[in-house]
């Protein structure tokens, strides 16, 4: 049995759990108001998932359109999740996220220029007006860079492949954290009264994605059992476009900055078939020919953006529609093409992350041809039900930021929202935990019997007498996930993915891991495994109660969308460990916020 006076420890005012932008800018926020910080990662320093958000970053700066501001992308954000957003959260994001940008440039960050030294922003589906500030399309490689080493720079305590395994509580409150290095296998405990979530996606639950290893829904399992509310959890993005050969890199994000920058989608006839799926509304009326139609829709003076920057939901379906037909490309995607629309240079120097990808792992000049692409599980929209203006949770002392926190993006998130969000809600949340330790008199003990719990459970796959792999296990959910409760849905298979969900988390009592705690990556597996599994109970729970199709949550046994559900939330709770939904009626709307709605 596990001694908890011999394992190691450490005390902070503000613990943040994730150094991706969003934990990054929680910790610099609560350095900055005075708390003594503690920065845990699951990989390296630097090695976050945030440098996938390649495009930009969204922001109502009016460098290109002068026309832009915080209430169309107020509006643009609600609008592109079909009006689930928590109003406020979407509010305070495209209030503040030209200050944060600016910030960003201040700390060093170098942004491309318009001819008037401006930070230069560039196109994405949904938004209205050219509003991305980017860097090339690797903006968040340069987000990552430029926090990280203002972190560094503060002094700021960072302990690097390390995972948490659990958070502690005293009562009703939050007291600490239970982990382990990854390296050697020891434990270690933190102790601090506030605890910032900022662990990313869910995305390794599905088999084709664009997430990196470490997204595997801990943080969002890390709440629940605290005893926090998941909302939003039935709504996955499927990306428009990831890699779809060669099999090694299928589910690479292919950025949105592509099609931005005048990229095409063509099926297998060469015809460009994202014109067939533009809302009636929409559509134009004298184009007879697909030259005439890019003309009538590349018309950014009138709100006219060519159909592939619709909002990321309706190219996915487009996409998956069109592969369904059979005109999808030879390996089970579609075509995406710049190259006849755009100079070798131009996309050599706007694109050049791209360019190497697909030279690299598929052997592919994109200045020369069309790549092949297809959708790609890359964000969940849901997460911790948060106060907009704190970041904290339905328990006191946890907050949460970026895309572990739910509410902002609604049913649907906008590209280049993401690293808006982040920045807007990581800064919040670190503020608002330091300010919370601030008024903390005596910090919230941890009970030596929480520690030697955590430890059992931690080192449970080391004693199981089972024959069950953890990589197996992993397969087969992954399996689930993406052929049950995928891009497109029906009530019969999510209740068959139910169902095989309860033998799997079964299968996981039975997994049994070999060898030592050093370098132990089915050990790693095995304690992520049954995070995967909760959330993904959760999103499955929630799609099946869901009967509309909306956002990024497509049902074909109800695909229309459900004006009954359009003021209704659901929220995944645990009830006696067992996943449970509720539904919870929308925040009301200012009306000063919703006459934007009626203007034309």
């Amino acid at each position: 049995m596990t001694d908890p006076s011999s394992i190691e420890r450490h005390s902070f005012d503000v613990l943040v759990v994730g150094a991706g932008g969003a934990g990054l800018r929680a910790a610099i926020a609560a350095h900055d108001a005075g708390a003594k910080v503690g920065l845990v990662c699951k990989s390296l320093l630097g090695k976050a998932h945030t440098v996938m958000a390649e495009g930009g970053i969204a922001a109502a700066m009016g460098n290109v359109w002068s026309d832009d501001n915080w209430q169309v992308h107020f509006r643009d954000t609600m609008r592109g999740g079909k009006m689930l957003n928590h109003w406020r959260m979407a509010q305070l994001h495209a209030q503040e996220a030209p200050d944060r940008v600016r910030e960003l440039e201040e700390w060093g960050a170098l942004f491309d220029r318009t001819p008037d030294g401006l930070i230069s922003q560039r196109d994405f589906g949904g938004h209205r007006f050219a509003r991305l500030a980017h860097v090339g399309d690797r903006t968040g490689l340069e987000l990552i860079r430029t926090l990280q080493q203002r972190a560094v720079a503060l002094g700021i305590s960072v302990f690097m492949e390390c995972t948490v395994t659990q958070l502690l509580k005293e009562g009703d409150r939050l007291s600490g954290a239970f982990g382990y290095w990854r390296e050697s296998g020891r434990f270690v405990v933190f102790e601090a009264p506030s605890v910032v979530l900022a662990t990313g996606g869910i995305g390794k639950s599905y088999k084709v994605t664009s997430n990196s290893w470490e997204y595997t829904g801990d943080g969002h399992a890390l709440a629940l059992d605290a005893g926090a509310d998941l909302v939003n959890m039935e709504f996955v993005q499927f990306h428009p476009t990831g890699m779809v050969w060669p099999p090694s890199v299928n589910g690479i994000l292919v950025t949105e900055s592509v099609r931005g920058d005048g990229g095409v989608l063509r099926n297998n006839e060469g015809r460009r078939f994202m014109f067939d799926y533009i809302p009636e509304f929409f559509k134009a009326e004298t184009a007879d020919s697909e030259d005439e139609a890019d003309r009538w829709y590349d018309d950014k003076a009138n709100n006219r953006r060519p159909p592939e920057l619709l909002p990321r939901d309706e190219v996915a379906r487009a996409i998956n529609a069109e592969v369904k037909a059979g005109r999808g490309s030879p390996h089970g995607g579609v075509f995406l093409d710049i190259a006849s629309r755009r100079s070798p240079e131009y996309i050599q120097r706007r694109l050049p992350s791209m360019y190497h990808q697909f030279k690299e792992l598929a052997d592919v000049d994109i200045t020369a041809g069309p790549m092949e692409v297809g959708p790609t599980c890359h964000y969940v929209m849901g997460g911790v039900a948060v106060d907009p203006d704190t970041g904290e949770s339905g328990v006191t002392g946890l907050y949460a930021a970026g895309e572990v926190a739910g509410g902002m993006h609604g049913s649907n998130r906008l590209g280049g929202n993401s690293l808006s969000d982040l920045l807007v809600f990581g800064r919040r949340a670190g503020l608002n935990a330091a300010y919370a330790a601030a008024r903390v008199r005596s910090a919230p003990a941890i009970a030596d019997d929480d520690v030697r719990n955590a430890a059992t459970a931690a080192l449970a796959p080391f004693d199981g007498t089972g024959d069950e792999n953890p990589y197996t296990v992993q397969h087969d959910l992954q399996d689930v996930m993406h052929k049950l409760v995928g891009i497109i849905r029906n009530a019969d298979e999510m209740r068959d993915a139910l169902d095989k969900l309860v033998e799997l988390r079964e299968r996981t009592t039975r997994m049994t891991v070999e060898g030592h705690r050093q370098y132990n990556p089915g050990w790693h597996l095995a304690l992520d495994l049954p995070n995967m599994l909760q959330v993904s109970e959760c999103i499955a729970r929630a799609a099946l109660e869901r009967t509309e199709s909306r956002g990024g949550h497509t049902r074909d046994d109800f695909p229309g969308t459900d004006d009954t559900w359009g003021s209704v939330n659901l929220l995944c709770h645990l009830d006696d460990d067992a996943v449970a939904v509720r539904r919870q009626p929308l925040p009301s709307m200012p009306d000063e916020l919703r006459r934007l709605f009626d203007e034309t």
